[in-house]
């Protein structure tokens, strides 16, 4: 029977790749001169500082430029809420979101039972979202119904078999 896998993954190297580039920008744009503005990428975080929340803000909107020329969708990341760091400074946590968690995995599985055709599965296998049916067609119909609703996550869909 044919099936497809639908999971949310980011590129890790688009997003290194990213922050990298917004580096380079803030310590060359004249707006950002003598703000100690900055990005630091860790494991599943972004950390920007800089010395006011409009700064921040300004900061904010350089990495999402460059993630978006890179084709990182911005679903892909949350933005936790500013806090105030030592030395006058402003800080804020960015969580980069990957995998289906449990929840949306629910939502995902009820939505492709509300609004496919008869005879189409769902389950979920740990961060992914497996859709089985019996016909192509009908599979190619979930992909377009998924594709419009937005669940907030970034959604890839891949290892289709026949």
């Amino acid at each position: 029977m044919p099936s497809f896998d639908i999971t949310s993954e980011v590129d890790m190297q688009e997003i290194r790749n990213a922050v990298d580039q917004a580096s380079r920008e803030v310590v060359n744009r004249f707006d950002f001169k003598n703000t100690n503005s900055s990005l630091e990428l860790g494991e599943n975080t972004i950390t920007l500082r800089s010395s006011t929340e409009d700064r921040l803000a300004a900061l904010r909107q350089v990495l999402e430029e460059k993630l978006v020329k890179r084709q990182v969708s911005l679903k892909a990341i949350t933005y936790e809420k500013v806090e105030e760091a030592s030395g006058a400074a402003v800080r804020q946590e960015v969580k980069l979101v990957a995998g289906i968690d449990s929840d949306k995995a629910r939502q995902l599985n009820k939505f492709i039972k509300e609004n496919s055709p008869k005879g189409v599965q769902s389950q979920t296998m740990g961060e992914q979202v497996r859709v089985i049916a019996k016909k192509r067609d009908d599979l190619q119909t979930v992909m377009a119904s998924c594709r419009e609703h937005d669940f907030d996550i970034p959604l890839q869909f891949g290892n289709f078999r026949d």
